[in-house]
C-alpha cells in the first residue's frame, strides 16, 4: 500500500482515492478530490490558500511538525592506542609533527624574504652601475666636445695670425 500526496493541497491520498491528471508534457499529478483539481486547473497558488499544507509550511503554522524534527546525534570520537603504541605516544608524535610543520613554514618564509632582499639589492647595484657608466660616457663625450671646440678655436686663432702676418708683407 503506497500512500501518495496531493499535488495541490499536500494531503495524504490512500489507494483507490483521488484523481490522476496527466498534463500535455506527460507529467502526472494526483489530487485528493475535485476541489483540489479545480483549484489547480484555475492556476491558483497553493501557498496562498489557507487550508493547504503548502500554506501551513510556508507560514509556519504546523507547530507539531516543527517539534517532531529529528535530533541529530553528536558523534563522539574516542581515540585508542594502536598495537605497539599507546595513546600518549601517538599524541606526542602529532604535536611534534605540528611543531615541525610550523618550523619548516617559518624557515621557508624567512628564506623567501632573504632571497627577495638579495634580489632587490642586486637590482639596485646593477642600476647604480648603469647610472655610473652613463655618467662616465656622458662626461667623456663632454670632454671630447670641449676639446674639439678648444682645438677649433686655437686653430682659427692660429690661422688668423698667419693671414694677418702674410698681409703685412
Amino acid at each position: 500500500m503506497k500512500i501518495e500526496i496531493c499535488a495541490f493541497s499536500g494531503y495524504k491520498i490512500r489507494p483507490g482515492r483521488g484523481v490522476r491528471f496527466v498534463r500535455m508534457d506527460g507529467k502526472p499529478f494526483l489530487f485528493a478530490n475535485k476541489k483540489c483539481f479545480s483549484r489547480f486547473s484555475h492556476k491558483r497558488n497553493p501557498r496562498k490558500i489557507r487550508w493547504t499544507q503548502f500554506y501551513r509550511k510556508a507560514h509556519r503554522k504546523n507547530k507539531s511538525a516543527l517539534l517532531k524534527k529529528k535530533k541529530t546525534r553528536r558523534i563522539v570520537k574516542k581515540e585508542r592506542g594502536i598495537v605497539g603504541a599507546s595513546l600518549d605516544l601517538i599524541n606526542a608524535r602529532r604535536q611534534q609533527q605540528k611543531e615541525m610543520k610550523t618550523a619548516t613554514l617559518r624557515e621557508q618564509a624567512i628564506k623567501e624574504l632573504k632571497e627577495r632582499k638579495r634580489a632587490k639589492a642586486l637590482r639596485r647595484k646593477k642600476e647604480r652601475e648603469e647610472r655610473r657608466k652613463k655618467k662616465k660616457t656622458t662626461e667623456k663625450k663632454d670632454k671630447k666636445r670641449t676639446q674639439k671646440e678648444q682645438n677649433k678655436k686655437s686653430k682659427s686663432k692660429f690661422n688668423t695670425k698667419q693671414k694677418n702676418i702674410g698681409r703685412k708683407y
